[in-house]
């Protein structure tokens, strides 16, 4: 007998003792359960800006985790030793320990991120209940291709989000091997929602052009928004013999991306600028407020008294 996973959009059915698309979730004994809960692939501290993530408590420092699997399958995949390819991780940590270790050592949040989080957001989840005991924030660093099923798990338990919007359509198909679609559905979902998103695209010479990020900027205006990261790809995986994406065509993609419209566009570790007067602020300083205009600038800012 098949059991159907819905925690991406593919919907694998999964026979006894099988894994689904990802490798990562397996049928066994009449459930589905992942095939290395608790064994993390990674655990880091970082500053929040890496995730990246510039207008949800920036200055702050994060605790990243990862478990290994991805429900995509990029050629320039940046961290694939990871997402795709299979560890025995010794040490278990429980979503207890996890939050524990947060708590006693001061970090104001938890990412889920490197890998995909969507192929072990259960343990996501349990991990994010324990974290709302001391008011830590969660963070989900994805690649959206959310089922709407996990949709409806997630957006009451996760605070903020970092989205991977990759390419167009045919990216997708032929360098992801996966569908645009979800991606585009998630975005939507979650800004309707009202929960923090900002959006990130990376872009590789030869590959994107002005033509596609115009494209890609009309959907993320139709959706509302607000912040836009536009990084460099670095050979890796399958596009290892691809250069690195030089600063000339970076700062290129991100000044075609301000024409659409998106408030806040970053290419690097830029100033936060006002949208509406131009004002420069150093975003570990805000506290949401332009003091030149009076303007709400989008955010979740640590300094804001009224967060």
């Amino acid at each position: 007998m098949k059991m159907i996973c819905d925690f991406c959009y593919r919907h694998c059915s999964i026979a006894e003792e099988m894994t689904g698309w990802c490798r990562s979730r397996t049928a066994s004994g009449g459930i589905i359960r992942d095939v290395s809960y608790g064994h993390l692939a990674a655990i880091a501290d970082d500053p929040i800006e890496k995730k990246p993530l510039y207008h949800f408590l920036p200055g702050t420092r994060t605790l990243s985790i990862a478990m290994e699997g991805c429900s995509l399958d990029c050629d320039f995949c940046q961290n694939f030793h990871i997402a795709k390819e299979h560890h025995d991780n010794p040490g278990f940590h429980t979503p207890e320990s996890i939050e524990g270790f947060a708590a006693e050592n001061g970090y104001k949040s938890i990412s889920f991120t490197y890998t995909e989080p969507i192929v072990w957001q259960d343990y996501m989840l349990e991990t994010a209940k324990e974290a709302e005991k001391d008011s830590i924030k969660t963070i989900m660093v994805s690649n959206g291709t959310f089922s709407d099923e996990a949709l409806d798990r997630i957006l009451p338990s996760i605070d903020a989000y970092n989205i991977d919007l990759k390419g167009d359509a045919e990216f997708y198909k032929s360098i992801c091997h996966g569908s645009i679609e979800p991606v585009l559905d998630g975005i939507e979902r979650i800004v309707e929602y009202g929960s923090h998103i900002e959006v990130t695209t990376l872009v590789i010479e030869g590959i994107h052009t002005k033509k596609m990020i115009r494209e890609l900027g009309g959907m993320l205006s139709k959706r509302s928004v607000k912040v836009w990261h536009i990084t460099p790809f670095y050979p890796m995986r399958r596009m290892s013999d691809r250069k690195a994406t030089s600063m000339p065509f970076l700062l290129s993609m991100a000044e075609e991306a301000r024409k659409s419209g998106i408030p806040h566009i970053y290419a690097f570790d830029d100033e936060l600028e006002c949208p509406d007067c131009g004002n420069r602020i150093r975003r570990q300083e805000s506290d949401g407020i332009c003091q030149a205009c009076g303007n709400r600038i989008y955010g979740v800012w640590e300094k804001d008294p009224t967060a």
